[in-house]
């Protein structure tokens, strides 16, 4: 069973940044594609960035040029890095993944809260 390890939450001012980690507890290479999530108080859990194998990237028109998504072999783990962040991003963060072998994990979340 992979987990999914998340990092990087916070409180941050509107138009601070953040970066968030994912790092899956096998080998980051085992995956399709890995997402990130989010949900805020009272709302469904909305698609925020893609990922893919190939490094190809998608992202939800609210984010999109304030936020990347990237994957480092390397070290095992994938970012996503919050710029210019509103209060309106203010959310619990998911990481999700999908494995080759058609396998779904998710990670337990990390607050990240923007005040204005």
């Amino acid at each position: 069973q992979v987990q999914l390890v998340e990092s990087g939450g916070g409180l941050v001012q509107a138009g601070g940044s953040l970066r968030l980690s994912c790092e899956p507890s096998g080998s980051i290479l085992s995956m399709y594609h890995m997402d990130w999530y989010r949900q805020a108080p009272g709302n469904q859990r909305e698609l925020v960035a893609v990922i893919t194998s190939t490094g190809a990237t998608n992202y939800a028109d609210s984010v999109k040029d304030r936020f990347t998504i990237s994957i480092d072999n390397a070290k095992n783990t994938m970012y996503l890095q919050m710029n210019s962040l509103k209060p309106e991003d203010t959310a619990v963060y998911y990481c999700y993944a999908l494995s080759k072998r058609g396998y779904n994990y998710w990670g337990q979340g990390t607050q990240v809260t923007v005040s204005s």
